[in-house]
């Protein structure tokens, strides 16, 4: 991966962990099974990119653009998606683990999170309208001042915050989920 740009390639089974992959420009690539743990994406572009089966928990991202990337089967622990560029940032993610990882202050309408599990994640304010989460696990993630208005969130469970401190209007729940936005008042339900 010496070359600054790339593009319409493949990259299989590659261990780039710890590597320096910043100031790099990836267009319409795919990423299977690769090792990007801990690397340094800081500055990369990635592009209609997909990521499937790879590893990049604590990977650095200080200012990398994320323009419409698909994660799939991929385990992203710790990354603090918050640093990355706001300019076109969309993701999507598909039977990810993404625990203890930021979208703090993140732009991210009509996200789509499917079977994830999203233990411990930062979403204080972070703009999440319309976004989709699709029987993910939301343990003590956090919600603070976020924009969930149309979220959905019917087939999503473990989570819990508080309707006052965030916007809720539209927003899509099941009946078993209620309870976790009524932890606050510390009521029981049966």
């Amino acid at each position: 991966m010496e070359s600054q740009y790339n593009e319409d390639t493949v990259f299989e089974d590659l261990d780039l962990s710890e590597a320096d992959l910043s100031e790099k420009e990836f267009v319409s690539c795919e990423f299977t099974r690769c090792d990007l743990s801990k690397a340094d994406l800081g500055g990369t572009v990635f592009m209609d990119c997909v990521f499937r089966e790879c590893n990049l928990s604590l990977a650095k991202l200080v200012q990398s653009g994320m323009k419409t990337v698909g994660f799939y089967d991929c385990k992203l622990v710790g990354v603090e998606f918050s640093k990355c560029s706001d300019f076109l940032f969309v993701v999507s993610f598909q039977n990810c683990q993404i625990d203890y990882s930021s979208f703090f202050q993140k732009k991210m309408k009509k996200t789509r999170f499917a079977d994830c599990s999203l233990k411990e994640v930062d979403f204080t304010l972070a703009e999440l309208s319309s976004a989709v989460f699709h029987n993910c696990d939301l343990l003590k993630a956090s919600f603070v001042q976020s924009n969930l208005d149309k979220v959905d969130l019917r087939t999503a469970y473990n989570y819990s915050f508080d309707c006052e401190l965030n916007r809720v209007k539209g927003a899509k729940f099941s009946h078993s989920g209620i309870a976790g936005l009524l932890n606050k008042y510390e009521i029981v339900i049966t």
